[in-house]
């Protein structure tokens, strides 16, 4: 069943929407989570949650085109509030350390003003995102977006790790050079 009839099924209101999208993208979105929260148990709870938020939100949002990327973005949202509130019931540290790779490329704030900006900050890593060669692109979002490690990525695309590792510093430091141009101060 392909994703627009899916979400056929969801905007029908049809609960048979969410098995054929669990059988579609179920494992996927698992991992995701479980790297994530580093945690299967704590996985499933944020994918069961997930699931129920794209019931939610499936209408008003009707992603017949994007099914995948939009419950990954729900799934990603879930694991990630999960591993901060784990953090702080435990003290631990917060998230990953890949958010301090992207600290010194990205403008930062918590201030309304950088809220207010974050959706142009979001179409501006998009258009950079664009601009690149489709494996420096894929690499770039398996190691921030799916969080990969460098390992992962490395065997993903027979590459050394090295390799994996010049290629997400030069992007990086691309990526900052773009914001720049763009208006945007790290």
């Amino acid at each position: 069943m392909d994703d627009a009839q899916i979400v056929a099924l969801f905007l029908a209101r049809d609960e048979s929407a969410l098995r054929h999208a669990a059988d579609a993208y179920g494992t996927r979105l698992r991992r995701l989570a479980e790297r994530i929260c580093g945690d299967a148990d704590a996985a499933e709870e944020c994918l069961n949650d997930a699931w129920l938020d794209a019931w939610n939100a499936i209408p008003p949002h009707e992603p017949r085109t994007y099914l995948f990327a939009f419950l990954a973005r729900i799934t990603r949202l879930r694991a990630i509030d999960r591993r901060r509130s784990d953090a702080r019931q435990t003290g631990g540290a917060e998230l990953v350390p890949l958010t301090a790779e992207l600290a010194a490329c990205l403008p930062g704030g918590e201030d309304a003003a950088a809220a207010a900006d974050g959706l142009q900050l979001s179409r501006a890593v998009s258009a950079f995102l664009r601009t690149l060669p489709q494996q420096r692109r894929v690499i770039f979002l398996r190691r921030y977006w799916y969080m990969d490690s460098v390992a992962e990525i490395a065997r993903r695309f027979s590459l050394r790790e090295g390799t994996v590792k010049t290629i997400l510093f030069r992007t990086r430091n691309a990526l900052k050079s773009y914001l720049i141009k763009e208006g945007y101060t790290p």
